[in-house]
């Protein structure tokens, strides 16, 4: 079976707060022959275990790092890695990892109003702009 899990499905793996979904999550992720994960999906776990108390930045990555590691996992590798470089100095994954997939679409830099993405994005090597004071 090839697969694109919604995200609450890799959220109830990841977080195991419903052991009866957990259950079946897990299961069905580990008899996946392929699982597509689209980047909105890791944006969108990414942001709901950072505001969970139980989940570190560093263990989310470590997490999302885990699941892209499987061979039989598809998903644009190069723009997972930069959201999590931008996840790990302490900013928002989704961040970095759209600014990296908008270079590649042919976009000179990223603009945004929050300081803190400028700040590491500038930091990882992508142009930013800050627009406002």
């Amino acid at each position: 079976m090839k697969i694109t899990p919604d995200t609450n499905v890799l959220l109830r793996a990841f977080m195991g707060d419903d052991p009866v979904q957990k259950r079946i999550a897990v299961t069905t992720i580990q008899d996946a022959t392929l699982i597509a994960l689209p980047l909105p999906i890791l944006c969108e776990v990414a942001w709901v275990l950072t505001r969970n108390r139980k989940f570190s930045r560093m263990m989310v990555a470590g997490a999302i790092r885990d699941l892209i590691a499987s061979a039989r996992v598809e998903t644009d590798r190069l723009a997972v890695e930069a959201g999590l470089r931008v996840l790990e100095s302490g900013g928002d994954f989704a961040d970095g990892a759209i600014a990296y997939q908008g270079r590649e679409m042919g976009a000179d830099l990223f603009v945004t109003f929050d300081k803190k993405a400028h700040r590491l994005l500038g930091d990882s090597g992508i142009s930013s702009r800050l627009l406002g004071p």
